[in-house]
């Protein structure tokens, strides 16, 4: 399936904001939706200037990346952060480090953003001690003090 510039720019996308974190909002275009992809997702996101693209988080299955093509914003790196610009390639592997980025410049971020779309995940929210189970369409959130190990 092929989509042209213009047809990308004609698609109306939604706005998205994260359900942890009213401060992460983006608006979301979902290409690979666009083109008929179920495996793996494929979004053009613009978050505005004072936002964040999503809570602080890693996933323990999914891999993701990010690729910037326009704005500038501080990348949360596990402990770290970092500025990032446009050309700045992202790589967030399973059971990696946690990540968010926060627009601080003057004019939106824009982000390619590539990850993959498993049945089942869990993905760690660490500033809220929150863990969310992923699996078969339902969306479980537990507090990450509660969980006891059994094995």
């Amino acid at each position: 399936m092929h989509l042209t510039a213009a047809a990308i720019q004609a698609l109306e996308g939604e706005h998205k904001t994260h359900f942890l974190n009213p401060q992460a909002q983006r608006h979301n275009v979902s290409l690979g939706d666009a083109v008929g992809l179920k495996n793996l997702g494929v979004h053009k996101i613009s978050v505005e200037p004072g936002c964040y693209s999503t809570e602080l988080h890693y996933h323990h299955y999914e891999e993701e990346c990010l690729y910037v093509l326009s704005g500038q914003a501080q990348l949360t790196l596990g402990e770290e952060t970092r500025n990032v610009g446009p050309g700045d390639f992202i790589g967030c592997p399973l059971n990696g480090v946690a990540h968010a980025l926060y627009n601080n410049g003057q004019e939106p971020l824009v982000c390619l953003v590539i990850g993959q779309r498993l049945e089942q995940d869990i993905s760690d929210y660490p500033r809220l001690g929150q863990r969310l189970y992923r699996h078969s369409g339902h969306w479980d959130l537990v507090e990450q003090q509660a969980l006891k190990k059994i094995k």
